[in-house]
């Protein structure tokens, strides 16, 4: 009977969290539901039944740990909440993810105590890797994924006697040119692999430092690996043309590597584990001496009762955010002071053609308004403009950096520095400044981002006035400027850059007069 009661109140609880979770977390879940369709992280369904096979494995040990409610809980509780304002008033899914996480940790510790929590501390580890990376990093670490791949695999490619150059992520073979898109990055590969080998040394009896030496070096493992596929790729393309690039062969090569990558990380665990055995302190086929057999001892079960302090207080926190997050609203749609399509097409000695992007683009950005237009000086030499407006930056829908997407088709960043120009000799104005090439050509990129009165060149800093603007003035409305100029072969980087200051110069008191302040 006293079991039974014991169940209830433990599916009780884990009801009205659940319950109050989900309320509270539903576009979080709706968020990671719709990223883990994307193929680079579906190896994430399989995380539920590792963490299930885990739990009931132990299930006599973590039923044999005295329940001691914790009010350590409350720190990570608390952080979780905090995370949550954050991410939910800034618009940054990542934020929102990690306070899950660190909710669903205070909660147990506070219900059940900290013993258990080291108990289950790789189940939460676990649970950290269901987490997709946010996009601007996704997309950053995507780029150079793709830029060592390629270059790897033209180093493969030249040691087996090809004619193979490399420009950014576009392989020239002569006969045809092979272009490194973000499906063949290697993030495919490198996101189940880093799992894998968490579990892997997880249910390997060898030190600390050599399970963390075998994870990390599943990274440089995977981009090795998926250059040799590159680089096969690029070997049987020679022997059986383009066939070789798509269909069976592009997937028979892509499952090949990884089973080679995955027999390499056995190897790795086998040869610590057997031949290098300096420190294997755990590898011991004994008990330790003052360790005691939970198995074969009974534990007291202890009645808890279903309403406690910890319980009702998380309760109570849980509902009023709940109260809050669904009654008021925190950020209001500010609009352009004038719309875009007034944007002036004269302007001192520049002369302006007004482009538009097709309809899909707009929608994938999700922005309020734009305007993209080239500018031409009396000499001829041109500059990108471009500027994108957001009347309310929310979870999914706000500004992108363009760090990651300034160009592609074979364009390399080298160089990205944030830098203060002098606007009319009176002023300095902070700014992103990359410099992009592709062969002979070369481009020079500013950017910035204008938030209610303050020039950005942050996304840290974007996020962070976000949620203190939604917070205080009920605002996250935004801008992204962008201009883009080529470095001419007859003029240097800094003619290009004055080209630049002086054009900002001339722009920036008119776009002022459209964006609220």
């Amino acid at each position: 009977m006293e079991d039974k009661v014991r169940n209830m109140t433990f599916i009780g609880k884990i009801s009205a969290y659940l319950l109050l979770i989900v309320s509270l977390y539903y576009s979080t879940f709706q968020y990671l539901w719709g990223m883990w369709q994307v193929k680079d992280y579906s190896h994430i369904y399989l995380i539920p039944f590792v963490i299930g096979y885990i739990l009931w494995e132990k299930r006599k040990e973590f039923e044999s740990i005295p329940v001691k409610r914790s009010w350590q809980g409350i720190i990570p509780f608390f952080f979780g909440i905090l995370l949550f304002w954050i991410g939910e008033l800034g618009g940054e899914y990542l934020s929102l993810n990690l306070s899950l996480w660190f909710l669903i940790l205070g909660l147990q510790m506070l219900n059940t105590g900290t013993q258990l929590s080291k108990k289950l501390m790789f189940v939460y580890i676990l649970l950290l890797t269901m987490i997709p990376l946010p996009r601007f990093l996704y997309n950053h670490v995507s780029l150079n994924l793709k830029l060592a791949s390629s270059k790897l695999g033209v180093l493969f490619m030249q040691l087996m006697g090809m004619s193979a150059h490399c420009e950014g992520n576009i392989i020239d073979l002569g006969f045809s040119k092979l272009q490194v898109v973000d499906a063949c990055s290697g993030l495919r590969y490198l996101f189940p692999m880093i799992v894998l080998s968490i579990i892997v040394v997880y249910f390997t009896k060898i030190t600390f430092w050599k399970k963390a030496l075998v994870v990390v070096s599943s990274i440089p493992l995977t981009i090795l690996t998926n250059s040799l596929r590159i680089a096969l790729t690029g070997i049987l393309a020679s022997k059986f043309g383009l066939i070789a690039i798509e269909g069976f062969f592009h997937d028979f090569e892509g499952w090949l590597i990884f089973m080679f990558t995955l027999s390499a990380l056995l190897f790795e665990v086998w040869l610590f584990n057997k031949v290098i055995t300096f420190g294997n302190h755990d590898n011991m086929e004994h008990e330790e001496p003052n360790r005691i057999n939970i198995d074969s001892v009974s534990m007291p079960k202890k009645r808890i009762p279903v309403f406690h302090n910890q319980f009702a207080l998380s309760l109570i926190i849980l509902l009023v955010n709940i109260i809050f997050i669904h009654s008021f609203e925190f950020r209001e749609k500010k609009p352009l002071v004038q719309s875009f399509s007034l944007f002036p097409m004269t302007m001192g000695i520049w002369e302006g053609k007004n482009q538009t992007m097709e309809q899909r683009i707009i929608e994938t950005l999700d922005l309020s308004d734009y305007v993209m237009s080239d500018y031409k000086d009396p000499s001829g030499k041109a500059i990108n403009f471009y500027v994108a407006y957001y009347e309310s930056q929310r979870k999914g829908e706000s500004i992108h950096s363009p760090a990651t997407c300034l160009r592609g088709g074979g364009w390399e960043f080298k160089q990205s520095i944030r830098k203060e120009i002098m606007i009319d000799g009176k002023k300095t104005m902070p700014v992103n400044q990359a410099i992009i090439e592709k062969g002979s050509l070369k481009e020079i990129a500013y950017y910035w981002f204008p938030s209610r009165g303050r020039n950005l060149t942050n996304v840290y800093q974007m996020k962070f006035f976000n949620f203190w603007d939604a917070l205080t003035r009920h605002r996250t409305d935004g801008a992204l400027v962008r201009l883009i100029t080529q470095i001419y072969p007859d003029e240097t980087l800094e003619s290009a850059e004055k080209r630049m200051t002086d054009f900002i110069s001339d722009i920036e008191p008119v776009l002022k007069t459209y964006l609220p302040q």
